[in-house]
């Protein structure tokens, strides 16, 4: 993250991959559900039970533990 705020945007991606989709989400779900606290809905809630139940299926939860592990091994070898 700290790559990311001072505009080191390669360094970044080369320290941790996943971090551009954390900062993606970490920037919008505070806005979206201010948005929704403001509306009176609750779409946030409701994409999150979406999202939730769709990543429980094993075809798509294999592959996103299996990218994160790939990401931890990465971190590993550069001694992070």
């Amino acid at each position: 993250m700290l790559s990311l705020i001072k505009g080191n945007f390669t360094e970044a991606f080369f320290i941790n991959p996943l971090g551009y989709i954390i900062l993606t989400i970490m920037i919008l779900a505070p806005i979206w559900i201010i948005y929704d606290v403001n509306s009176n809905r609750s779409t946030f809630f409701k994409f999150y039970q979406n999202t939730e139940s769709f990543l429980r299926k094993p075809k798509y939860a294999i592959p996103l533990i299996f990218i994160v592990i790939i990401n931890w091994i990465w971190n590993i070898t550069k001694e992070l």
